[in-house]
């Protein structure tokens, strides 16, 4: 076969050097016989693809072969790591390195305002033609903010910033008659600007002042022309009184949940101690219950915002309410939807002193013979203040015989209470007491042994043992007052929650206001002439 090839190019060859044309011939890839080279490089190749280094993995696992394929891949894997570029940044070198001298010619050429300090520009040589000043030159005007810091005075803080007698006396005239000075909180910024001197030495004069007065008003103190009066100006500031409400359910703390739910400290801490004059914290709200806050909230339309009293309270339980409460009338107590005003659980404890006896029989340690003692005894220091349990009207104040110097009261419903051997009474007879007032003071007067108190209750003219007696203070709203309190709170429970949080809208007017005005409507605007 080979002979055969052989001789058929030797033919092709010598047809070709003749000149001769040569039939046409296809050649099969048997036929061609390739290269020593050729055939060492194809036995390399084949050697190559047979040793299988990059088998499938998810093959034959566990087999030589796959073993084989792990093993291209971790050595591979390590190549890689081993060749991982870095992430130090790349240092170079400057395109040009800058001396002091070259650093001093850039600094002479920059700009930098001389109010600030700034060394900038070229600075020349001190000549003949330099005169020192007689006296440096002062500022036109000077812009000032000023702070009322607590226990400080309107006029003090004028002084203070600079302003002088004769401005500070006008401007105290003009802003005590759009409002009491006192009214003014602590912390009220003042912005001043005080204009150039007439003589040096003198205060600078008041050129104007601005600052809030109230949440819903700021004035502003001008003056128009130089040496000429000032006047006040009062710009009203629009407030939206919407109340803020908040309802979440309760989680495992009633106070944590309020907080989460945005309510402020002070107004959950007014909540809790709503609830439980109410006696609703014994244990009676559980989690999943929903609380219902109602707080006076006010927001101003140039952004600002404060939050005031408590004025609602609420508990609801599978969407029906279980408490409501609204503060209402002059003494701000709250009272239930019926009307029923906050209830006062239990006594005040009249001496924070110990209980020395209690009521029963047994030997009197001055008269020497066993009789019933017809109240308790509380062991207390000379001179301590002894306090009226619940609410009441003193029926006797004056010497009782054994008991001393003595206070009667009485509480409604066939309920008295005395209190003996005190050293001075603080009440008259006729005058009604609250919860916890102070009308007396321990002593030793009467059938005693040493300083103490002596408190007694009595039900329909006769001694009961006072451990046995628990009051409670309820007012009950009725007629046009219920009338009225009901209404209040049909409006307030109207109140969407969070309806206080959102922006006000701007008037036309504030809108317009907002706007910069071009200088072509200057010309349409109306000019007066003095």
């Amino acid at each position: 076969m080979a002979k055969f090839r052989d001789e058929q190019l030797e033919y092709f060859g010598e047809a070709a050097l003749a000149g001769r044309g040569a039939p046409a011939a296809v050649l099969t890839a048997d036929m061609i016989a390739p290269s020593t080279s050729v055939r060492r490089n194809y036995g390399l190749a084949d050697r190559i693809a047979s040793l299988d280094l990059a088998p499938d993995l998810a093959e034959n696992i566990g087999s030589r072969r796959w073993f084989r394929g792990l093993a291209t891949m971790l050595g591979l894997s390590a190549a890689a790591i081993a060749f991982w570029p870095g992430f130090s940044p790349v240092e170079a070198a400057p395109h040009m390195r800058l001396d002091s001298s070259a650093l001093d010619e850039y600094r002479s050429q920059s700009i930098g305002p001389l109010a600030l300090g700034a060394d900038s520009g070229r600075h020349m040589a001190e000549t003949g033609a330099v005169r020192p000043l007689a006296a440096a030159p002062e500022r036109p005007q000077v812009e000032l903010l000023a702070t009322l810091a607590q226990g400080d005075g309107f006029s003090t803080m004028l002084q203070r910033a600079g302003v002088g007698a004769g401005d500070a006396s006008r401007v105290l005239a003009l802003v005590g008659g759009a409002l009491p000075l006192d009214s003014i909180e602590p912390g009220t910024q003042v912005d001043l600007t005080l204009g150039r001197r007439e003589q040096p030495g003198d205060p600078r004069p008041l050129k104007s002042l601005s600052f809030r007065a109230r949440f819903d008003l700021a004035l502003s103190v001008d003056r128009a022309v130089p040496g000429g009066p000032l006047s006040l100006t009062r710009h009203p500031i629009r407030v939206d009184d919407t109340p803020l409400r908040i309802q979440a359910q309760v989680g495992a703390s009633l106070y944590r949940s309020a907080r989460a739910a945005g309510a402020p400290a002070s107004a959950v801490q007014a909540f809790l101690k709503a609830l439980d004059k109410q006696g609703e914290l014994d244990g009676k709200i559980r989690p999943g219950d929903t609380f219902d806050i109602i707080i006076s909230h006010r927001r101003a339309a140039t952004g600002e915002s404060e939050n005031g009293k408590l004025l609602f309270a609420g508990i609801e339980r599978d969407g029906k309410p279980k408490v409501q409460l609204m503060r209402w009338g002059a003494d701000g107590n709250f009272y239930e939807a019926s009307g029923v005003g906050e209830q006062k659980n239990g006594l005040v404890r009249p001496v924070p002193g110990r209980e020395t006896s209690g009521f029963g029989m047994r030997r009197h340690p001055i008269l020497g013979y066993v009789r019933m003692h017809a109240g308790e005894d509380f062991a207390a220091s000379y001179g301590t203040p002894i306090r009226a349990v619940t609410d009441g009207r003193v029926v006797s104040a004056g010497r009782a015989g054994g008991c001393g110097n003595a206070v009667k009261l009485n509480h409604g419903g066939g309920l008295q209470t005395r209190y003996c051997h005190m050293s001075r009474m603080a009440v008259s007879a006729g005058q009604a007491v609250k919860r916890g007032q102070v009308i007396g003071y321990v002593g030793a007067t009467g059938l005693a042994t040493g300083p103490h108190l002596h408190y007694e209750v009595y039900r329909n003219g006769r001694p009961v043992n006072p451990e046995t007696i628990k009051f409670v203070t309820r007012a009950q709203l009725a007629g046009a007052d219920l009338k009225q309190f009901r209404t209040e709170l049909a409006q307030l429970k109207r109140v969407e929650p969070g309806a206080a949080l959102a922006e006000l809208a701007p008037t036309q007017r504030e809108q317009a206001a907002s706007e910069p005005q071009r200088e072509i409507d200057k010309l349409d605007s109306r000019q007066t002439l003095n």
